[in-house]
């Protein structure tokens, strides 16, 4: 049976972009799996604890010595792993906050790094490749090639490094310039807002399209 892992991260509700593109992605993705399940993290709403002095050292230390701290990070972080081992596929709703990813992404991010449950010990091979990983990301902005601010969308160039070592792959849909209908000072963009937002919905809509024929 097919199983989807989804996950958001917006801290804004109902006025996230991201949200709504990764909620349109999930009923996109149950229309052609009308026997799948599904688990739904919200980092937004739960964001899970940073790695400190106390516990991150647990993906360096064996198990049967860890303090109480780091058995309690290490019993999330196999957590969060066997998340995405369950799933065939993932979806994350990405914002873009100060040019970065959320914190909370970054956190996610943390505990997935896991030598012998995300990483092969002897390889440095990644453990949890071979499923989708969709990113549905949305920038307030614009940080294409030829704008004022290229390359300043540094969430979307770091993802894909962040995941390496355990085998994820993103493949990012992108929604841009959200922030134009809200900001009179970019109220000339708006239809390329408004453009951008129909295209990721397109390309939502097409995932799985043949699997519903």
């Amino acid at each position: 049976m097919a199983h989807l892992l989804h996950i958001d991260s917006s801290i804004t509700g109902g006025a996230s972009v991201s949200r709504r593109l990764s909620a349109r992605a999930a009923a996109a993705w149950r229309a052609a799996h009308p026997d799948g399940t599904v688990t739904y993290r919200d980092l937004g709403e739960h964001p899970l604890p940073h790695l400190d002095a106390a516990s991150g050292t647990a993906r360096a230390v064996p198990p049967e010595q860890h303090t109480p701290a780091q058995a309690a990070s290490w019993a999330l972080t196999r957590e969060l792993v066997g998340e995405i081992q369950a799933a065939d596929t993932v979806l994350l709703g990405l914002p873009l906050y100060n040019f970065g990813p959320p914190s909370s992404v970054k956190t996610w991010v943390d505990h997935l790094i896991a030598p012998g449950l995300s990483v092969d010990h002897a390889t440095m091979s990644g453990l949890l490749g071979g499923r989708e990983f969709i990113v549905l990301a949305s920038r307030g902005g614009g940080y294409g090639e030829g704008t004022p601010r290229a390359g300043w969308d540094h969430a979307e160039a770091w993802l894909p490094h962040g995941v390496a070592l355990t085998g994820l792959e993103p493949r990012f849909i992108t929604a841009e310039l959200t922030l134009a209908h809200v900001n009179p000072a970019m109220a000339e963009l708006i239809p390329l807002a408004d453009a951008s937002l129909a295209t990721a919905e397109r390309t939502i809509d097409e995932l799985w399209a043949t699997a519903r024929v």
